[in-house]
């Protein structure tokens, strides 16, 4: 990993939300990269050579993939650094992160590193995979592996609801004395809304796709339950503040919950806490915005599931019923009158009329609210919610020499994330925005032929996490989206 210089001698006004948040990054544990992933290829370079391992030394192949991907290659072979890039980030998370194998209960068992942290997040491993997902049906072996992934994410449901990230087995980390309920199974015990809900999607999606409900069985139901009896305790109805309190020792703040570990008090409207934010940054006011809309996506696809497979109409009606309350909450609390963009999502509410106008990049946020098909892409407050965001006028958005983007208190000042642009390209309704979404992406690698967490906004060689999975195959995902939208020729010619 490279370092970057995080000193900024300016602080605006608008950088007030970050200034209470962004304290010295402490990051985890992390494995050895290879140097392929920091190796710089000159922009001189008329010859790109691929960055994926050697056959033998990858841990999983998909013939249907690898079929793909010389699909998509011929189409924009056109623009040389594209074809690079793409062929290096979209099986990267089955290159390097896929462990698959029979688990003990004779079952498909998946667990899947987030890239340089050898450890499991829901969220990560969820969205890893999901660019595979539409062609399990074309690949046995695909099918298994993914089938694996999901049995392990409602294991570690099971295990605890609250966690975020899982060790491959008891083997406990650097968080073991965390002042939580931690178990030597969890890598990190985070309550996050999107860790409950990323394995939701990912299984509603295989099923769809393969038509295969054996991954519905008891494990599945344990699981929902789990769920709904998370997302009910922190509803914080009564005065109860639900079992869940988390502090860090002599960490930053936002690693850790003020209020003595249960984080700052909320008013119950019916929407549910989310003690940290999908960047594991602890909320500011707890009642994250994106995430709950993410959560009322998701209790009605297991509802769904519940009715159609598993004919448990009780535990159906739970998950709908507090779908519906959710998005009624969401209505009422989470929609603010801006002065100058008309309605938009607030980032996060208290339920008293507190709001932060904000967003960070990670996913879920408030631009990726139309990726994932939370709110219709052509819903109004999200469309003026999508210009705010991408403005100044959102204290998480930076803009310089290099590149212009949302970041967020996970990293630093000036930091711009991948992620945030993948998510504008992914949203956006004319070309000229993909094309320069496109531009920026293929500029902002630091000769590297590889996402990076963050870059610097003058300098993109000044970069965090030289090896980050899950923004290496959403860059494919990018691609090939692209192209199934008939964009070739944009790719092809966004450089020029």
């Amino acid at each position: 990993m490279q370092s970057a210089n995080f000193n900024d001698k300016t602080m605006k006004p608008r950088h007030l939300l970050l200034t209470i948040l962004a304290m010295a990054a402490v990051l985890p544990a992390t494995a050895e990269v290879h140097p392929r992933y920091t190796t710089v290829v000159s922009d001189a370079t008329t010859t790109y050579v691929t960055k994926r391992p050697p056959a033998e030394e990858r841990l999983f192949t998909s013939i249907v993939i690898e079929k793909r991907i010389r699909e998509v290659l011929k189409k924009i072979k056109g623009n040389p650094r594209l074809a690079w890039m793409f062929e290096n980030c979209f099986p990267n998370t089955l290159d390097s992160t896929v462990h698959y194998r029979i688990g003990d209960d004779g079952e498909d068992d998946t667990f899947v590193y987030t890239g340089d942290i050898h450890a499991m997040w829901l969220r990560d491993s969820g969205a890893q995979v999901w660019p595979y997902v539409k062609y399990a049906r074309q690949d046995e072996k695909l099918r298994h592996m993914l089938r694996g992934v999901i049995l392990r994410q409602l294991k570690c449901i099971i295990l605890d609801p609250y966690a975020n990230a899982f060790n491959d087995g008891p083997t406990g980390s650097q968080w073991q004395n965390d002042l939580t309920d931690m178990k030597p199974e969890l890598h990190e015990r985070k309550y996050e809304i999107d860790s409950l809900c990323y394995p939701i999607r990912l299984a509603y999606e295989y099923w769809l796709v393969t038509g295969d409900d054996s991954i519905f069985g008891d494990l599945w139901q344990q699981a929902m339950q789990a769920v709904l009896r998370t997302f009910k305790e922190q509803q914080r109805k009564g005065g109860d503040r639900g079992p869940y309190k988390f502090m860090r020792r002599d960490i930053d703040a936002k690693s850790s919950l003020t209020w003595y570990g249960w984080g700052p008090p909320v008013n119950p409207v019916g929407l549910i806490v989310s003690c940290f934010r999908p960047s594991d940054d602890a909320t500011v006011m707890p009642f994250l915005v994106p995430s709950n809309f993410m959560a009322v996506s998701s209790l009605r696809k297991a509802g769904e599931i519940l009715n159609k497979v598993n004919h448990n109409t009780d535990l159906a009606s739970q998950c709908l019923d507090l779908a519906q309350e959710v998005e009624d909450a969401l209505h009422k609390y989470a929609i603010v009158d801006h002065p100058k963009y008309g309605k938009i999502y607030a980032y996060e509410v208290d339920g008293w009329g507190g709001r932060v106008l904000a967003d960070d990049a990670n996913v879920p946020s408030l631009l990726a609210m139309g990726y994932l098909g939370d709110v219709p892409m052509d819903d109004p407050i999200y469309r003026n919610t999508r210009r705010f965001v991408w403005s100044e006028d959102n204290p998480c958005f930076f803009k310089g020499k290099a590149g212009e983007g949302i970041g967020g208190a996970h990293t630093a000042y000036n930091l711009i994330w991948p992620m945030s642009i993948m998510m504008k390209a992914f949203t956006a309704d004319n070309d000229e925005e993909i094309a320069a979404c496109m531009r920026q992406l293929l500029t902002t690698d630091a000769g590297t032929g590889f996402m990076h967490e963050s870059f610097n906004k003058d300098d993109a060689s000044r970069y965090t996490r030289a090896w980050f999975a899950w923004q290496n195959t959403l860059f494919g995902e990018l691609v090939i989206h692209l192209v199934d939208q008939g964009k070739t020729d944009l790719l092809v010619h966004c450089l020029d």
